[in-house]
């Protein structure tokens, strides 16, 4: 990997592209800490403890549908999913709150408005594209391999993030395949608990995790439908665990 800049990256919030209104954005992964420190000690010992997360963005004034304005300004109670893409490549994410909305009018008259997602059961999590973007779907389509450049590492498992920005047609069903050779030899098979939940509607998201499997070296993100559909517009993150992973 070479180093890389910070221009081009897209930021998107349960199913919403809401990259071209963003101003700025920083994202948090704190891990608490336990004081162990016996009177042994002439120093302060810890051991790690919960982990926490959220993402922080500026948000430029666009009351256009779907823009900003109205995705944000809704300060919706469930869990949301923020994701911000990092490059064509990484990506990060966390399932969390939505604590504010909190507008300023700057001396200038530049109109902005301020979001925090704190986290909320997960920390944050890193992954790769594993739709190369923002994939468009017009049917059922086996979709191009991605190279996690190593055998698996062992029973860690897996997590999967899912955007859906629009989708018309009866239902579709997004899931996660996996082969240690690319199909050459090792024919492509479903990941143990990498299906998403059927998709009948848009925009919307989610995140799945397996067990503690070994996931192979390929993955590829397919599609499948029983009563068809002409267009799903999604994106989907992953990462598999280099080592046993901690909730």
């Amino acid at each position: 990997m070479a180093k890389s800049n910070g221009l081009g990256q897209a930021l998107y919030v349960s199913g919403y592209d809401l990259g071209d209104d963003i101003q700025q954005f920083a994202t948090r992964c704190p891990i608490g800490t336990h004081d162990v420190t016996p009177i042994t000690k002439s120093a302060m010992e810890r051991l790690y403890g919960q982990r926490d997360g959220g993402i922080t963005a500026t948000a430029f004034f666009n009351d256009a549908a779907g823009r900003a304005h109205p995705r944000l300004s809704a300060l919706p109670s469930a869990d949301q999913l923020i994701t911000v893409s990092l490059s064509s490549t990484q990506l990060v994410s966390v399932v969390a709150k939505q604590l504010n909305y909190d507008g300023n009018r700057a001396a200038d008259g530049m109109l902005t408005f301020a979001t925090d997602h704190t986290s909320n059961a997960y920390a944050l999590e890193y992954g790769i594209h594993l739709t190369g973007g923002k994939r468009t779907d017009t049917g059922a389509t086996d979709g191009a391999s991605v190279d996690l450049g190593s055998a698996s590492p062992g029973a860690f498992g897996a997590v999967f993030h899912l955007h859906v920005f629009a989708f018309t047609g009866t239902d579709a069903t997004i899931k996660i395949q996996e082969s240690s050779d690319n199909g050459a030899g090792d024919a492509w098979a479903d990941v143990v608990g990498a299906t998403f939940t059927q998709i009948t509607s848009g925009p919307t998201w989610q995140r799945i995790a397996t067990a503690a499997i070994a996931v192979e070296r390929y993955l590829r993100v397919v599609t499948t439908t029983s009563g068809g559909f002409s267009n799903l517009q999604f994106l989907v993150q992953g990462h598999r665990h280099p080592a046993q992973a901690v909730i």
